[in-house]
C-alpha cells in the first residue's frame, strides 16, 4: 500500500487541460479534458461520434502533438474519404506523420488474433502491449478508439472488459496520452455503453444523440461526467458545419439559442 507521502495530489485547477479545439465544448469543460483522461464518446449511430472525434485530433496535430486514430468498425482509408469535404480536415497532417490512422484488423492479424471470436486474458495483454508500442514509439498524445463497443464484443465477459478497460487507460494515462474511445449503443439504451463496464471506469462521459422536433432530427451533445475539471451537465444542439462541430446551447423548452434568437 502506497503512503500518503508518496501519492502526489494535483488539484483540479491546476491538471493540464488537453483543449479539444471544438467550439464550444472547452468551454462546457471549463478549458479542456483533463491531460490523460479516457473519454467514451457514446451515442448511436448518426450523432457524429466519429466526425467529433476526428475534429479532436487534428487540432491536436496542428497543435505539434502526434495524434493516431485506432480504426476497428471501417477501414481507415474509406472513414477518410467521408471526411475529406469538411474544411477542418488536412491531409497534410497525415503527410507530416502528425496525424495517424491504424486499422485495429492488421493489429490483430500481426498478433494472430485475426480469426479469433474471443480473446483470452494473455490475447488482451498482448493488444495492449501493441497500442503501447504504438503510443511509446510516436510519442502519441491524443488517441481515438473507434469503436471500443467492437472490442469489447471480442472480449464477451465483464472480467475481460474491466480487465481491457483498466489496464488501456493505465497505459495511456502513463504516456500522458488523452484519449476518446467511442462507444455504440441503441437509441433505446438506458446506458451510457453496450455493456455497462465501460462508462463506469471510464475517465469521462460525452452523451451523443438524436433529438426529434417539429419533424427535424437534431443531433445533441451531453457531458455527463468528466473527472479533474468542473464542466456544464446542460444539453447542447451539435452541427455538423463544413468547419466542424458547433455547439449551441439548447432552451430549457426544446429549443436552440442563435444570436439571442430562439428557434
Amino acid at each position: 500500500m502506497r503512503t500518503k507521502d508518496e501519492i502526489t495530489i494535483i488539484p483540479d485547477e491546476k491538471r493540464e487541460k488537453c483543449v479539444t479545439g471544438i467550439e464550444g465544448l472547452d468551454t462546457i469543460l471549463n478549458g479542456g479534458i483533463p491531460r490523460g483522461n479516457s473519454v467514451l464518446i457514446t451515442g448511436s449511430c448518426g450523432t457524429g461520434k466519429t466526425t467529433l472525434s476526428l475534429e479532436f485530433l487534428v487540432h491536436g496535430a496542428r497543435k505539434d502533438e502526434n495524434c493516431l486514430f485506432i480504426s476497428v468498425t471501417e477501414a481507415s482509408e474509406k472513414m477518410l474519404n467521408n471526411v475529406v469535404p469538411y474544411d477542418f480536415f488536412d491531409s497534410s497532417l497525415i503527410e507530416e506523420g502528425k496525424l495517424n490512422f491504424v486499422d485495429a484488423p492488421d493489429i490483430y492479424k500481426e498478433l494472430g488474433l485475426i480469426d479469433k471470436s474471443e480473446f483470452s486474458f494473455e490475447e488482451i495483454n498482448g493488444l495492449i502491449d501493441k497500442i503501447n508500442d504504438i503510443v511509446e514509439k510516436n510519442d502519441i498524445k491524443r488517441l481515438v478508439v473507434d469503436s471500443v463497443t467492437s472490442i469489447c464484443f471480442q472480449l464477451k465477459t465483464e472480467e475481460k472488459i474491466r480487465d481491457f478497460m483498466l489496464n488501456l487507460m493505465k497505459t495511456l494515462s502513463s504516456h500522458d496520452c488523452t484519449s476518446l474511445l467511442v462507444s455504440e449503443i441503441s437509441p433505446e439504451a438506458s446506458r451510457y455503453s453496450q455493456y455497462g463496464v465501460e462508462e463506469a471506469i471510464a475517465d469521462g462521459i460525452i452523451m451523443m444523440g438524436n433529438l426529434e422536433r417539429q419533424g427535424d432530427l437534431l443531433r445533441t451533445l451531453q457531458v455527463v461526467k468528466m473527472r479533474g475539471t468542473d464542466h456544464s451537465r446542460a444539453k447542447y444542439v451539435l452541427d455538423l458545419t463544413s468547419v466542424g462541430v458547433l455547439l449551441v446551447p439548447m432552451l430549457k423548452g426544446g429549443g436552440e439559442e442563435r444570436g439571442g434568437e430562439r428557434l
